[in-house]
């Protein structure tokens, strides 16, 4: 930790641009992936949905083995194990051997990210400041941001003018860079060390932090939400014949996030996780509101904007209220349980949405969901931000 409350280090910078580096390999992928399974094997549309979240299954399983595991091996160790794996299964799509293949090799392939995100994730909140923690994750979590918005849009224009091993060569070489660009993080391992006796016997707290399940679950409702919009906006906007609005609806929410986390991470710092979180749960569901009722290019773009402040800040706080809440040695369960509840959320929301869909038009569900998010905003109330206002946040890290 450093001790003279400095943010912006070398190693800060590098763990941050790493885990740019693998989110945009996986954003660059998952927009083309199942337009690849459907025109290179004649998957069908229920297997080209697997083929794009085989990953996110991939990444949980990574993650509940990291969860456990990176304070044993060691917090940079594990890192690189991650990218060197991320590195290898990417080299695997250049295997033709079927979409059973392709299958596993997407499994593989989010298993590894799962490992070496949860990594990157658990360092960046060790070598924070303490007393800038919100703020810091903030800006971490943007590297995360930027990548949502170049990563689709470089897909989509690669497949449009490239062949499909051009973009897997690309994707392989990103991730080489980023496993070269971590060789010079300097990680300082935790002292604190689990207790013997534990490491004995199987139990939940092996596998989860029990401190940040409780703001994990409201993670995992509000990006249940989220993932809404992030699997329907397509279909959406080609109802509302604003197709080509809707091309720009994540590079205006990335810019949202981008230029709101640093005052709303130090805001976080000074004033508690509530000053962030009660009024992000307000935009949200008035972003999904606008953006149920859209009638125009311009409502689906503020809706964009509303979103970005209010999703994309709660989940940069609930990061970081996560490992804020948790010992220094158990940062990496506690970053572990984090993702998990957000992998979740994204990964098996689409699924149980789609049900929805049958019953009600895109409209209707948008306002549900709206819905959802205030009531989410009790839930959170009840897990966390009522200890925090009776001034009992976070206990010290040791």
């Amino acid at each position: 930790m450093k001790a003279d409350g400095r943010l912006w280090t070398k190693d800060f910078i590098i763990v941050s641009g790493v885990n740019f580096l693998m989110t945009l390999v996986f954003y660059l992928l998952v927009v083309i992936i199942g337009i690849y399974a459907v025109d290179e094997y004649g998957a069908t549309a229920s297997e080209a949905g697997l083929v794009t979240g085989l990953f996110i299954v991939g990444a949980l399983a990574g993650r509940l083995f990291t969860g456990h595991s990176i304070e044993t091996l060691g917090r940079k160790k594990t890192l690189f194990i991650g990218l060197a794996l991320f590195a290898l299964t990417a080299a695997l799509y250049f295997i033709q051997l079927g979409i059973a293949f392709l299958m596993l090799t997407r499994f593989l392939h989010g298993a590894a990210l799962g490992m070496a995100s949860t990594a990157t994730g658990t360092i960046v909140a060790q070598i924070i400041p303490a007393v800038r923690k919100g703020e810091g994750i903030g800006y971490y979590s943007m590297s995360s941001t930027l990548a949502t918005a170049i990563g689709p849009f470089i897909g989509l224009y690669m497949s449009g003018k490239t062949g499909m091993t051009a973009i897997f060569g690309l994707c392989l070489a990103v991730s080489i860079i980023g496993l070269a660009v971590a060789l010079f993080l300097r990680v300082p391992e935790s002292e604190a060390v689990a207790d013997p006796a534990d490491e004995r016997k199987f139990s939940l707290s092996r596998i989860v932090e029990p401190r940040a399940i409780p703001i994990a679950l409201v993670t995992m409702v509000i990006a249940f939400c989220y993932s809404g919009v992030l699997s329907f906006i397509g279909n959406y906007s080609i109802e509302l014949d604003l197709v080509r609005a809707a091309s720009f609806f994540f590079l205006v929410y990335s810019i949202s996030v981008l230029l709101s986390r640093p005052f709303t991470g130090r805001l976080m710092d000074i004033k508690g996780a509530n000053a962030v979180m009660y009024p992000a749960f307000v935009l949200f569901a008035a972003g999904l509101v606008l953006l149920g009722t859209a009638q125009n290019g311009l409502m689906l773009l503020a809706s964009g904007v509303l979103i970005g402040l209010g999703f994309g800040n709660m989940q940069s706080c609930t990061q970081a209220v996560a490992v804020k809440l948790t010992p220094s040695h158990r940062m990496g369960l506690a970053t572990s349980t984090f993702f998990i509840a957000l992998d979740v959320g994204l990964g098996f929301g689409p699924f149980l949405i789609g049900f929805l869909i049958a019953y009600m038009s895109f409209s209707a569900l948008y306002l549900i969901l709206a819905a959802v998010v205030l009531v989410s905003a009790l839930l959170y109330f009840s897990m966390h931000g009522k200890k925090e206002k009776a001034g009992l946040q976070v206990q010290p890290e040791v």
